[in-house]
């Protein structure tokens, strides 16, 4: 069985997506520009990334640029795409070295080319890390990745929830599809998945928090995963009677 086949509930950690929401509210109310808001956002990508393996966490799914994104104002995108470089360029040792891999998944036939050969080299250096898996989807479409598996397919007459789920994977630019979803974390108040991971949050628990992405932290990433914890997660069986 495909690791892909595997309902969450018979994995070993746990995969974890969060929409890193808030960070322009977070510098508006501060009266800083939004630029500042999305600096101090990269720095809770690290603190977060730092806490997930001792709270479980086996794979992370950040959402860091999706492709509605494009729509901002021009200086914006070249703030995050800079603020992207930087990370790659600064963080990948610190991954290697606490045993991090790194997977950039979503298009990349719109980013400059010396940033998809960036990715290519982080990805390259950290494929033999297993202690955390990090996937920061960029120019991202849940929707648009669903329509090119789709066509992928369209010639095959065994498609199944598996295989479709391998040919997602490989629109994503990854080997094979990580496993569902367990737990979806949105900050910054707003209650919407915004085109996010829609096939692979199928049964994924749901947890929205008022807190900017700048102000999030370990103890409220741990505290996200015991709310997580506390429910009954059934996947569409009934419950045994006692």
């Amino acid at each position: 069985m495909t690791q892909s086949a595997l309902r969450a509930d018979e994995q070993d950690g746990l995969h974890v997506a969060i929409i890193m929401d808030g960070n322009g509210r977070w510098a508006r109310e501060r009266g800083r520009r939004r630029e500042s808001g999305h600096r101090e956002g990269a720095k809770a990508v690290r603190r977060v990334v730092e806490a997930s393996p001792d709270l479980g966490i086996d794979v992370l799914t950040l959402y860091a640029f999706s492709s509605d994104n494009w729509q901002r104002p021009q200086r914006e995108v070249q703030l995050l795409m800079k603020l992207f470089r930087r990370y790659l360029k600064s963080e990948i040792a610190e991954l290697k070295a606490e045993g991090v891999r790194l997977q950039v998944i979503g298009r990349r036939d719109r980013l400059a080319p010396d940033l998809v050969r960036l990715i290519e080299e982080s990805e390259e250096a950290t494929q033999i890390c297993r202690r955390l898996s990090l996937r920061l989807a960029v120019d991202y479409s849940s929707r648009d990745l669903l329509v090119s598996a789709v066509r992928a397919a369209a010639a095959r007459t065994d498609l199944d929830r598996a295989s479709l789920s391998l040919l997602l994977g490989q629109a994503m630019h990854t080997e094979e599809p990580a496993p569902d979803v367990d737990l979806l974390i949105r900050t910054g108040g707003e209650k919407r998945l915004s085109d996010f991971l829609l096939w692979e949050c199928a049964y994924a628990e749901l947890v929205f928090t008022d807190r900017m992405w700048p102000d999030f932290q370990g103890d409220a990433l741990a505290q996200a995963i015991s709310e997580y914890s506390s429910r009954n997660r059934r996947f569409g069986r009934v419950a045994e009677a006692s």
